[in-house]
């Protein structure tokens, strides 16, 4: 999976272009697959595609299994008949930035619009067949997010003591209450997959595989949490007793206190991880390849008290480590799995990675602070690592290295032989150039944007995740010169019988 050398993007749907608001799966998503074709790549990643709660974010979802209904194309919704085209008429929304809360509103309306029509017309035979194979996610997280709505939207640990609990009296109740609201969030669901699988297909027919994005935690407010509550840490109140985060650092002097459950792997231990099984084959479903994000806390975690107003009073716990994959892997087999690694954890992080030929990544810019010893220099990677100029929790590198100190600016410049007026693209040759077999580029960078195309900065607690581009930002010389640089460094495919002719990339 990773022995070849490939290039590719890093974009979130929610970034492309399009006239409802907020990136989708519609005609953009594909016509971005096909620039991705021309220009040379063979990788889209993505970020979680889950329906998203507090602060927008992709990674504090309310379920890791639904997909996010703010991504599903209205025009499709058109062509089935579910909407007349007069309903697309749309409010005036930016098209440089994702307004979250307006669009939130409006597409909901349009969505319950469209579930309107639906139910006045039998139910095509592939809505009864997606129920049926996904009934063990979805009629939780259905429930779920009607009973979110019926309770203002509330925190699950803030409900009758009785939903709280699951009680079976009360859930029998809730589902015939709420049965209308459990069928729109179906059809919601129904809609993404399709659309979403679509989407993929047609970048795997053009060479494209996707790389999605698995947080290793779940949000504290979510499905998941609320009917698997016996396989984390919460008391009888359903308040986490514990929850993740990590310690204090050179970056924080209080660590960062993330609010997330923590997993009781004891429990899931005894039960041969049958959860994580369903996790990592539901999103091989989704995804060709799968990032994980924090892989140290499968090694080790930090876990601070579910009260403690700050990260630092924590303790380290041993994770499941080499037990939850073995397990994973004889029923699954391999996993094509990147590992995120960065920070500075200890070695046997890195050996645990190893074990299982999982590539790490390496990020260009944080490669200048040190000296020739650093591994985020590329005269120091293995081949077996992704390459990436910045990641999406990462200023642009624009951005980047206007703000950097001058001693990495300057040690930049010196490592490449450059001035320094186009850093992006000088690094983005650099991570093309690099004995990493996978590189990946974020698309602000390709653009060459500067810190106005961030798409997010950790310690802000709002304003994140909205960046989108505009279509005529992708220009055939973007293109092109990504085209070069595959075809310069060895990451252009060249179909078999081309490969002894003389193959000029423009």
């Amino acid at each position: 999976m990773f022995d070849q050398r490939v290039s590719g993007i890093l974009l979130h749907p929610t970034s492309l272009p399009g006239p409802y608001g907020i990136g989708d799966l519609g005609k953009h998503a594909y016509a971005f697959v096909d620039w991705l074709a021309e220009a040379g790549q063979q990788l889209w990643q993505v970020l979680p595609l889950g329906p998203t709660g507090y602060g927008d974010s992709p990674y504090q979802c309310f379920s890791a299994f639904a997909g996010n209904p703010l991504l599903i194309d209205l025009e499709d919704l058109v062509a089935r008949g579910y909407l007349a085209l007069e309903d697309l008429a749309v409010p005036v929304f930016p098209h440089e930035r994702v307004d979250y809360g307006r669009v939130i509103d409006w597409k909901n309306e349009i969505l319950d619009l469209a579930f309107q029509k639906f139910q006045t017309q039998p139910a095509p035979a592939a809505f009864g067949e997606f129920l049926e194979a996904n009934a063990w996610w979805l009629k939780d997280y259905t429930l779920f997010m009607a009973l979110k709505e019926a309770h203002g939207m509330s925190a699950w640990a803030n409900w009758d003591a009785a939903l709280r609990d699951r009680k079976s009296k009360a859930l029998d109740a809730a589902r015939q209450l709420h049965s209308t609201a459990i069928a729109s969030h179906s059809f919601r669901q129904w809609l993404f997959f399709e659309q979403w699988l679509a989407l993929k297909q047609y970048a795997n027919e053009r060479r494209i595989r996707i790389i999605g994005d698995i947080p290793i935690y779940v949000a504290c407010d979510s499905a998941d949490a609320w009917s698997q509550r016996n396989l984390f840490y919460f008391d009888a109140k359903g308040k986490p007793t514990v929850v993740a985060g990590v310690p204090p650092d050179y970056f924080s002097p209080t660590g960062q206190l993330w609010g997330n459950p923590i997993y009781d792997w004891e429990k899931m231990a005894a039960n041969q991880f049958a959860w994580w099984i369903q996790r990592f084959q539901h999103n091989l479903v989704l995804y060709d390849i799968i990032r994980i994000d924090h892989f140290r806390g499968f090694y080790n975690y930090w876990e601070v008290p579910g009260d403690a107003p700050t990260a630092e009073n924590g303790i380290w716990k041993d994770g499941p480590r080499q037990a939850l994959f073995d397990t994973v892997i004889n029923t699954l087999g391999d996993l094509p799995l990147i590992a995120e690694d960065l920070g500075e954890p200890e070695p046997h992080v890195y050996e645990l990675r190893d074990h299982y030929n999982f590539p790490g990544m390496r990020v260009l810019q944080f490669a200048w602070s040190s000296d020739g010893s650093d591994p985020f220099l590329p005269h120091n990677y293995v081949k077996n690592c992704v390459v990436y100029t910045g990641t999406h929790d990462n200023d642009t590198t624009r951005g980047w290295y206007d703000k950097a100190p001058e001693s990495e600016r300057d040690y930049v410049r010196r490592y490449l032989r450059i001035s320094g007026e186009d850093i992006a693209w000088d690094l983005i040759r650099l991570a093309q150039q690099s004995p990493a077999n996978t590189a990946i580029i974020p698309l602000q960078d390709a653009i060459n944007l500067g810190s106005a195309a961030r798409m997010n900065t950790p310690s802000a607690p709002s304003g994140n995740w909205t960046w989108r581009f505009a279509p005529h930002q992708l220009s055939d010389g973007i293109k092109f010169g990504l085209r070069e640089l595959s075809y310069l460094y060895g990451r252009l495919y060249v179909p078999p019988e081309d490969r002894k002719a003389s193959v000029h990339a423009g």
